[in-house]
């Protein structure tokens, strides 16, 4: 919408019906005499045809007057109000693609699907929901690394995650790696927000930081971790003659990742399914809720320039009209002038 930044400067609008109201009878000896004013006042009086033109003059004048006074104002154009990212948790994802994260034990919408699969859904949900925190992601395998920096861009975030390959990082698992890697990155940030939400179907088996020693770390520079294990408990594969049901979680170290999170003021939570896992996410919003204080903004784009330009151009056709009217008589005045001096010249003294 439209806003004026000196609305008082309207006042002046009636200026110029006060000039006229109030200015001195006009002297019938001009002080300044023009040798071809007979020839202008003919002319200005010709060329207005009796001073039919006159009222377009008065409304050119009192349209500058207008735009002069509307850019005095300082009108702007305020845009719609823009929520401006609120000041919420630093939240750091670890999420492990390690080899066995392709096993097919989850459902989704009714479809057997791969761990990660419904790691992918799930947790893009929940990063959906953090608006106002700056998420990062690390993924890990054999290795760790950061996939995403602290960021405001959820949607990068759920981007990078659906298009992270199975594997990519390795077949083993380095969770203590993942952990250290989370510290590093939550080091220059406020102690109080520092949060790392660490998935895991597995065991530390590679990497050079144990688990409980990058928990330590973590603990001491005041950053929870909240971890989570993931794989169902039971599944039916196929033999020979018969099916058999299998443990496909029998390696998760389900008891370094509770004393992880102990260490560092979290909870440990078990995702047997997806279903489980959606739980796990949604009560996490609770136990890291968002801020909800949010600040706005309204864009704005000052206007003042386009009355002042139409102002000039009014003037510049103003001034030209009466330049040509004046220069129009002089150049009248010349020829007559011209043509009284050769008879003069001719006449007997």
């Amino acid at each position: 919408m439209m806003e004026f930044i000196w609305p008082w400067a309207f006042w002046a609008l009636p200026v110029p019906l006060l000039v006229m109201l109030l200015r001195p009878a006009q002297q019938q000896d001009p002080a300044l005499r023009i040798p071809f004013f007979e020839q202008l006042k003919q002319m200005t009086v010709q060329s207005q045809g009796a001073h039919r033109r006159l009222w377009l003059i008065r409304v050119i004048a009192l349209l500058i007057w207008i735009c002069l006074v509307m850019a005095a104002s300082q009108p702007r154009w305020v845009g719609e109000p823009i929520e401006l990212p609120q000041s919420g948790r630093d939240l750091l994802l670890a999420v492990d693609i390690s080899g066995s994260m392709g096993t097919q034990d989850m459902r989704l919408e009714r479809q057997l699907v791969t761990r990660l699969a419904a790691v992918k859904t799930v947790v893009g949900d929940f990063v959906e929901r953090r608006k106002g925190d700056r998420l990062g992601l690390i993924l890990f395998g054999s290795q760790a690394y950061l996939q995403t920096p602290l960021t405001f861009d959820r949607s990068t975030v759920r981007t990078l995650l659906e298009e992270t390959p199975l594997g990519i990082a390795g077949g083993k698992t380095a969770i203590g790696d993942a952990i250290g890697l989370a510290v590093k990155r939550l080091l220059d940030r406020p102690s109080e927000n520092r949060v790392l939400i660490l998935l895991t179907d597995g065991v530390n088996n590679i990497g050079e930081v144990s688990p409980l020693q990058a928990a330590k770390l973590a603990a001491k520079e005041g950053i929870r971790i909240y971890t989570v294990g993931f794989g169902a408990d039971e599944m039916e594969v196929s033999g020979l003659l018969f099916n058999r049901t299998v443990n496909p979680s029998a390696e998760l170290d389900t008891q370094s990742l509770t004393e992880i999170a102990d260490l560092t003021g979290g909870i440990y939570q078990r995702a047997r399914s997806t279903a489980e896992l959606t739980g796990i996410y949604a009560a996490l919003d609770q136990l890291e809720p968002i801020e909800i204080e949010q600040e706005t903004f309204r864009p704005e784009k000052s206007l003042y320039f386009w009355p002042l330009s139409i102002a000039l151009l009014l003037s510049f056709a103003l001034s030209g009209q009466h330049l040509f009217t004046y220069y129009s008589a002089r150049l009248s005045w010349q020829r007559q002038q011209s043509i009284i001096q050769p008879a003069n010249a001719r006449s007997p003294t």
